[in-house]
C-alpha cells in the first residue's frame, strides 16, 4: 500500500535509499554520498512531499516529488523488478501532466526503468559536485 511519509518512518527511509543507492550509484564517491545523506535527512525529506510503500507493516520504497519532479525514487534491492516502482510513480503521476526526473548516466538501473517507463531524454550536463553526467527525462500524458 501506498501512504504519505511519516517522521517515524525516517530511518526506514534511509537505509532503503542507502542500500539501493550503493547498488545503483558505485561510481559515487564516498564523500558525495555522506553529504547526500545528510542532504536527505536535512533538507531534501523535510521538504519535499514523500510517500512510502509498504507492505506486512515494512517500508519497502519510497518516492520524493519535488513540484512535478521525481527527487528520489527507491526501492529495497531484494524487492526489485516487483513493479513497486512502477506503482509509485504512477501514483505521483496521477497528479501531474508531465514529470521530470534527473538520473546519472551511469545508473543503469535507474535508466532502464525509467526507459522501460516511458521516460525521454530533455538534456544532459555534467553534475560539478559529483562529478557525473546527469541525464534529465520528462514523462508526459499521452493524448488519446
Amino acid at each position: 500500500m501506498i501512504r504519505d511519509y511519516k517522521e517515524t518512518d525516517m530511518e526506514d527511509v534511509m537505509a532503503i535509499w542507502f542500500e539501493a543507492s550503493a547498488l545503483a550509484h558505485p561510481f559515487l564517491e564516498v564523500a558525495f554520498v555522506e553529504k547526500v545523506e545528510n542532504d536527505m535527512r536535512e533538507m531534501y525529506l523535510p521538504h519535499s512531499k514523500t510517500w512510502v510503500y509498504e507492505e506486512d507493516n515494512e517500508v519497502v520504497g519510497f518516492v520524493s516529488m519535488l513540484d512535478n519532479e521525481i527527487g528520489g525514487l527507491f526501492v529495497k534491492p531484494d524487492e526489485h523488478a516487483r513493479g513497486i516502482g512502477t506503482k509509485l510513480v504512477d501514483y505521483v503521476f496521477e497528479g501531474n501532466s508531465q514529470i521530470e526526473v534527473e538520473v546519472f548516466e551511469e545508473n543503469r538501473i535507474g535508466r532502464a526503468f525509467y526507459n522501460k517507463y516511458g521516460f525521454e531524454p530533455l538534456k544532459q550536463y555534467r553534475h560539478d559536485e559529483s562529478k557525473q553526467s546527469v541525464l534529465r527525462l520528462k514523462y508526459s500524458k499521452k493524448e488519446n
